[in-house]
């Protein structure tokens, strides 16, 4: 009976820190995904992006941006976000 309950004690503690170490590595991803990606940072062109999703990031939350010049919502259509991209 000892080694019943002595076995039961050993597996609960491994589960418990089993859990522990899930849960830390599901804040740290939770953590990451609440970072954005980008932050405006007073860049306004789009020679100055490097990907279109950084262009969307800019015009959809960062001022005085200028890279949507017909006004279509789409930003540097002739360097990232265009249909050739």
């Amino acid at each position: 009976m000892k080694k019943v309950i002595l076995l039961t004690l050993i597996l609960l503690a491994t589960s418990i820190s089993y859990a522990e170490e899930i849960k830390t590595s599901f804040n740290k991803y939770l953590f990451a995904q609440s970072q954005p990606k980008f932050k405006c940072d007073g860049r306004q062109y789009c020679s100055q992006m490097r990907s279109c999703e950084e262009a969307k990031f800019f015009i959809n939350n960062c001022p005085n941006t200028k890279m949507d010049g017909n006004n279509d919502g789409v930003p540097c259509e002739k360097q990232w976000c265009g249909y050739s991209h």
